[in-house]
């Protein structure tokens, strides 16, 4: 079941994969120079990753680490 409603039109769309998001990571960057980039990302060598993290930790504070066990 469908539920239309009038807020629909101002609800934003989720993007609809990888390609897609990788396309708005572009745009971003070319048009406001906003970088959204994982400090995981396999592209980027490990001197990279660090600035990435140390970057993030910076303006945002540390990550909450995963806790194993």
């Amino acid at each position: 079941m469908t539920l239309r409603s009038s807020l629909g039109r101002v609800q934003p769309r989720q993007p609809l994969d990888a390609d897609e998001l990788a396309t708005m990571r572009r745009a971003a960057w070319r048009q406001q120079g906003m970088l959204a980039v994982s400090a995981d990302d396999p592209r980027l060598t490990w001197p990279e990753r660090e600035l990435v993290s140390q970057l993030g930790n910076k303006l945002y504070g540390a990550r909450k680490e995963a806790r194993h066990g």
